[in-house]
């Protein structure tokens, strides 16, 4: 086995661990500082909604050899609005103008037809009312809403409420900082950005859920022993699943790269963007919450109950006790390490002067060895 997979193999069985659990304020604060970031970047520079949310018109050329910045120019000189001018991979472009109407939308086909020395009868145009695109918002947000609000109930029934709330908060967060790289980057946000959004809160959560659920069976009767603290059980979860959580992120993030580095970055897909960005932003957010969010907060809410409170003062004058009497050290240190793996059993019996071999004679010694 190599070394990578001894370690992966040790960290699985609790043998080995990080603090995720201990160092939980820099966490917090990592993401607090993320999340002001991305709530500034909204406040300032706002989300670029397609016209699919705003209505206008979509013209789609044939393969042209002009650029994207003539392209844009001559759309906004045509519309006298502002216009997003995208290169196809075929060599076409595709100019969204919002805010036209039907009337609008001829004299300006006209005038692009012109303008990039293409037939007018090969430029597509695609119109979209404002009504349809606020009903299509409308529905995104009530989507969101429920599925928030049946996440919360599911957890509260299958788990305990703690764990409700830090999901939620999680999940607020993977939304918060999607959102804001959206503000900050400049793309526009679509039905495809919604449709990636609820995909990965459904993949945050799942990824959650696998964490919870191991913190929920080796947490039963946690009461009834001295050993570790609520906290550093739940560190032993997060460890437990820790090869997992990345497994399954690589290979989730590897195709979405592909998708917006390759799709929608060379090849000039521009729907394939609107929905791998998302995807990606998401997904990467989504398994540092599970990780550095979700678990340690329900340790922080778990660690203010009184049973929790008077598990952690006998743990500790435990181990104190044992530090003192200089007995027990090494399994004192082993237990305090979070992460650490129970003990595998009682130690081996010792075999005291009454079971020792007379005369200095091995034990193992058979029945050809005696004397007569």
């Amino acid at each position: 086995m190599s070394r990578i997979g001894a370690f992966t193999a040790r960290l699985y069985r609790g043998e080995v661990g990080y603090d995720f659990v201990g160092k939980r304020k820099i966490w917090y604060a990592i993401s607090v500082l993320i999340a002001i970031t991305a709530i500034v970047g909204l406040g300032v520079r706002g989300i670029n909604e397609s016209i699919d949310f705003k209505g206008g018109a979509v013209f789609t050329t044939p393969k042209t050899s002009v650029s994207v910045e003539d392209a844009v120019n001559d759309a906004q000189a045509a519309s006298g609005k502002t216009a997003v001018v995208q290169k196809l991979g075929n060599g076409a472009l595709r100019i969204q103008i919002a805010e036209i109407t039907t009337k609008q939308s001829d004299p300006i086909k006209t005038q692009l037809a012109k303008d990039l020395k293409v037939d007018q009868n090969a430029i597509t145009a695609d119109l979209v009312g404002p009504s349809w695109g606020s009903t299509i918002a409308n529905k995104a947000w009530t989507g969101l809403v429920i599925f928030l609000v049946l996440v919360v109930i599911y957890l509260a029934i299958a788990f305990e409420w703690r764990m409700a709330a830090a999901a939620f908060i999680a999940l607020l967060h993977d939304i918060v900082i999607t959102v804001g790289v959206y503000a900050l980057v400049g793309f526009q946000v679509s039905p495809g950005t919604v449709i990636g959004l609820l995909t990965i809160l459904g993949y945050s959560l799942y990824d959650t859920v696998v964490v919870f659920d191991s913190l929920k069976e080796q947490s039963k009767g946690i009461t009834k022993q001295t050993r570790y603290t609520y906290s550093e059980i739940a560190n032993q979860s997060i460890n437990s699943t820790l090869v997992r959580s990345i497994n399954t992120t690589v290979v989730a993030l590897l195709p979405v790269a592909g998708l917006l580095f390759i799709g929608g970055g060379f090849l000039g897909a521009g729907d394939l963007n609107d929905i791998a960005l998302s995807l990606f932003v998401g997904l990467a957010a989504g398994a540092y919450s599970s990780i550095f969010i979700a678990t340690p907060l329900v340790a922080t809410l778990k660690e203010r109950e009184p049973q929790m409170k008077a598990l952690r003062k006998r743990v500790l004058a435990k181990r104190a006790k044992a530090e003192a009497e200089g007995t027990g050290s090494a399994e004192s240190a082993e237990n305090t390490a979070p992460g650490a793996a129970p003990a595998k059993g009682p130690a081996p019996a010792v075999a005291g002067p009454r079971n020792r071999p007379r005369g200095g004679r091995s034990s193992g010694t058979g029945s050809s060895g005696r004397r007569r």
